[in-house]
């Protein structure tokens, strides 16, 4: 039998993990308090407990939520690593550190801010009847340590970030008024890594208060303190093992299990009488008809354990079983797929995490939308509610034991935060463990330390040898460790920290067949990638007035005014969209590639919704709160991340009209049953939607697993128009199962570019150009990309892809750019199919050019194809202009167009420019100077 453990000097209530108290009677202390800050911690010796104070507030609730707490200034000593320090010496940051404008970067800024002790004090009356009963003060989810006092006299003290703070009032308290005094302390101590997503700044933020349920609990002197519930998948059994408080032997126990989905039902009671120490076990069988639980079929069951005193406890399970199988992850027997996001703790209207199931079944309605099946909550533990609702939805939920103990702390060295750490995972065990979606634990966030990884190793094997309902895993990152179950790796994703331009999406030309089988190899564990995607959008301006709680976007008005300056605010929709669009394309790309690898156990994007800390990482599709952002859908994300998913491996994406496209068909499926004698479907469309090519592969069997190929696709393209681009859809029929991967077929001999007569092209503004444009000539001017005039404080190195993460907290990370922004109707791009962003066919271009910067240009000057720049320092930027220099017209275009052997892309991008300059619609508006143009190279190009 499981030992019991009990943390707090006595045992966890069983109003937790799912438990509910049927007969207790649970009167609520919400309401007025009396409060007093406590800055000097001298609360306790002057006996603050004995009196009520002067000022008011509510509980539930949080001191900056109500306007509690010291301004905000420069040196507010914030709960967190601030790695970026420009906001305090960068002349740009001199407006926002005066008083009474203090507005920061790095992550969303409360109205108020106070870090210490803080004394919540009431008087109650206890109910006339309640002598006898046994009386516990429960509270939900303070923030974070808590000591109590009775009537003046202390009942002890609770440090848990992850579960309730439960306290014994009295075995027999008289009836009558009594004064309750609570003190609240949200200093870091012990330092469980300041950085820890349970208490920085950078998410939630490090509040002070209580949230959720404050209440008395009173139940027979006699009670159920413990019920757990063990399902055998395998013997449609379940094991329910419990405690009595206090120790209670000879008591009978009746358990009886209730199928509710089934339409069954209670059924009979079984009857255990507790051991000596108070445990007691009961075997209960549920049937072979009794649903099990996962992402398909979320049934949850009940179990009710009652005394004879009236005392009744339920408990809700799932039949499920989460297993390691070499690399493969299993769920009751059958291979399963991680399609995951993470949680990070931001809560931007509330501050803290919500305490009601209805707000997580709105945030985990959208994961699933999504296609993902698995949240990942980064070094914290939600609330009851939270996991309620993941049961319904059928998430598979990985919990992190509230630390990141690295920056600040480090793990196994003999610091603090080890006891906590080890503590606190028995507490979350006791609590939620009987959770179906609770089905792995992780020990915390990317630890540090010397000894940390031995230290990891004795967790490991210690909490699953003690409870085995789940999977554990040493640390998300690292390290990896062979007494994990499972590996959480950072290696298998398309891009890292400090890697920038040398990703693969930067380097290689656009391609669908990269897998990471190699990598996934060296495991003998079932690897799940660590933070895959960190691929940015523009800011939504549109998005701050969703900010009304006390955490205000302070970021975002900096990064507008920014915008604002250099005459670019009016274009912030635009970039937020053209962006958006690049940030879609890199994650689908990211997914195939995890979805494509051969055994790999699956991915934990960060994130599907923004995280608004660490200089603001605006990473997500959905914003910080879980809402769309306009520029996907959740259908068009699911068309490549779900269950079952078409794939297509193409060796290249951009083609001539004298080649043959080929793909290799394959079908990811991690459905609930294997599809036997499936049909497949593909054609190649035009951009109207027209069929150009089609056909079917099968039937064939499709297992549940990786897929294997299933045929290979060839299509001529001889005779299709070009240049134009065309799109490959391969569906599943009989299923919704679709997906599609855009091509480019360009002319194999591009009409030679030769604009008329009167039109010169140059790669300098030399004497000649001058002259012709003095005398009224059109000319077009191509930049070398090497002879750019940099930003001399803050160079702008463009990239394929979006910003990874953001340039602030990176140390300027390149990219440092958000994709282009062009107009697909203007006659300079009549020749060149194009959207209003980036696609793949943009890398060829992109990958030979440099940003022109145009700051100091007219503000009404629009650039041909405009680059979509950093939020941090949102320089003007484009690859290509026109203006009107004198009397003559100007197109300036910094992509190497020439070269030796330059691509199809380039080529008949060149062809449209030059094109355009030789035809009557060239007629810039917009007048700019000589010493303007001149202003774009590095050195004069005049003799």
């Amino acid at each position: 039998m499981k030992s019991l453990r009990w943390h707090f000097g006595l045992a966890l209530l069983a109003t937790l993990a799912g438990l509910h108290v049927v007969g207790a009677e649970t009167p609520s202390l919400e309401g007025r308090w009396s409060f007093e800050l406590d800055r000097s911690a001298v609360g306790e010796s002057e006996r603050w407990y004995a009196n009520l104070r002067e000022q008011r507030c509510r509980l539930p609730g949080t001191l900056p939520g109500q306007g509690i707490g010291d301004d905000v200034t420069v040196t507010t000593a914030w709960t967190g690593s601030i790695f970026d320090r420009s906001w305090f010496t960068a002349p740009r940051y001199v407006p926002y550190r005066e008083p009474g404008n203090i507005k920061v970067p790095f992550w969303l800024q409360p109205d108020k801010y106070y870090v210490g002790k803080a004394w919540f004090v009431r008087e109650f009356d206890l109910p006339v009847g309640w002598s006898d009963k046994s009386i516990r003060l429960l509270l939900e989810r303070p923030h974070w340590k808590t000591a109590v006092w009775l009537d003046g006299v202390s009942l002890g003290s609770r440090d848990s970030l992850s579960v309730p703070h439960e306290y014994r009032l009295s075995a027999a308290l008289a009836p009558g008024r009594h004064r309750l005094a609570i003190c609240v302390d949200n200093t870091l101590a012990p330092d469980i890594g300041e950085n820890s997503h349970s208490i920085s700044d950078h998410t939630q933020g490090n509040w002070n208060g209580i949230a959720g349920r404050i209440e008395l609990i009173a139940t027979p002197a006699t009670w159920i303190d413990d019920l757990q519930a063990y399902p055998d998948y395998q013997r449609h059994r379940v094991t329910v093992r419990g405690h009595i408080s206090p120790t209670s032997p000879a008591q009978t126990i009746r358990v009886r299990f209730a199928d509710e989905a089934a339409g069954r039902p209670v059924g009979s009671a079984i009857e255990s009488t507790a051991t000596r120490d108070g445990n007691f076990e009961v075997d209960y069988p549920v049937g072979a008809e009794a649903p099990s639980w996962d992402e398909f079929s979320p049934v949850v069951h009940h179990l009710t354990a009652s005394l004879d005193n009236g005392d009744h406890r339920t408990i809700d399970f799932g039949l499920r079983e989460v297993a390691s199988v070499g690399r493969e992850l299993t769920i009751n027997g059958r291979p399963m797929f991680l399609r995951g996001t993470l949680d990070c703790a931001a809560f931007p209207r509330t501050g803290h995490p919500p305490m009601d199931v209805a707000s997580w079944r709105k945030e985990f309605q959208a994961i699933r939308a999504h296609g993902l099946n698995h949240v990942r909550f980064h070094s914290w533990c939600p609330p009851e509610a939270a996991f309620q609702a993941a049961d319904e939805a059928g998430l598979y939920l990985q919990v992190e034991v509230a630390s990141w103990p690295n920056w600040s702390t480090t793990l196994g060295d003999g610091k603090p935060v080890d006891a906590w750490l080890d503590a606190e995972t028995d507490r979350i065990l006791d609590a939620y463990g009987s959770h179906p979606s609770f089905a792995f634990l992780c020990a915390c966030n990317e630890p540090g330390g010397d000894h940390a990884t031995a230290w990891l190793a004795r967790w490991v094997t210690r909490h699953r040898s003690q409870d085995g309902r789940r999977l554990y895993t040493s640390g998300a990152g690292w390290p990896e460790l062979s007494e994990n179950d499972y590996q959480v790796r950072a290696e298998p994703r398309i891009q890292h920290w400090k890697e920038g331009l040398a990703s693969r999406l930067n380097r290689l030309p656009p391609e669908t067949v990269t897998d990471y089988r190699e990598i996934v190899a060296r495991s003998v564990r079932p690897v799940v990638s660590h933070e895959i995607g960190q691929w940015c959008a523009f800011p939504n301006f549109d998005e701050m007035s969703k900010y009304t709680g006390y955490l205000k976007p302070r970021n975002f008005e900096i990064f507008r005014d920014a915008l604002a300056h250099r005459h670019l605010l009016p274009q912030a929709a635009d970039f937020l969209r053209a962006s958006g669009k690049l940030q879609a394309l890199c994650y689908k790309e990211d997914i195939e590639s995890a979805l494509r690898t051969p055994e790999m156990g699956g991915f934990q994007l960060l994130g599907l919704s923004d995280f608004p800390g660490q200089g603001t990482a605006l990473v997500g599709v959905l914003d910080a709160f879980w809402e769309q952002k306009g520029y996907i859908s959740p259908e068009e994300f699911h068309r490549f991340c779900g269950a079952t998913i078409p794939l297509a491996r193409l060796p290249r994406r951009v083609f001539t009209d004298d080649e043959s496209l080929s793909a290799e068909i394959e079908v990811a499926h991690f459905g609930p049953t294997p599809l036997s004698g499936a049909k497949v479907k593909w054609s190649l469309r035009s951009d109207e939607g027209k069929v150009v090519h089609e056909g079917r592969i099968g039937p064939v069997d499709l297992r549940i697993g990786h897929g294997a190929s299933i045929g290979q696709v060839t299509i001529p393209l001889k005779n299709l128009p070009a240049p134009a681009r065309y799109k490959l859809v391969v569906s599943v029929e009989g299923t919704s199962a679709a997906n599609d991967w855009d091509v480019w077929v360009y002319p194999s001999k591009t009409p030679e570019a030769r604009p008329r007569a009167d039109v010169m092209v140059t790669h300098a503004l030399d004497a000649n150009a001058l002259a012709a444009l003095a005398r009224g000539a059109p000319v077009v001017l191509f930049l070398a990309p090497a002879s750019l005039r940099p930003d001399p404080d803050r160079p702008v190195a463009l990239g394929f892809t979006s910003i990874f993460w953001n340039t602030a907290w990176t140390n300027g990370q390149a990219p440092h750019t958000l994709g282009i922004l062009c107009d697909p109707h203007h006659p300079a791009l009549a020749g060149f199919p194009t959207d209003p962003w980036s696609n793949w066919q943009w890398w060829y271009p992109i990958r030979h050019a440099g940003a022109m910067i145009l700051d100091d240009f007219p503000a009404e000057l629009k650039p041909l194809i405009q680059v979509v720049p950093d939020w941090h320092d949102p320089h003007k930027l484009a690859l290509a202009f026109e203006a009107r220099v004198g009397s003559g017209r100007l197109l300036v275009c910094s992509i190497d167009l020439d070269g030796d052997s330059p691509d199809p892309v380039r080529r008949q991008l060149r062809a449209s420019l030059l094109a355009y300059s030789s035809s009557a619609e060239f007629r810039p508006q917009v007048d700019v100077s000589v010493a303007d143009v001149e202003r774009l190279v590095a050195t004069s190009s005049l003799p």
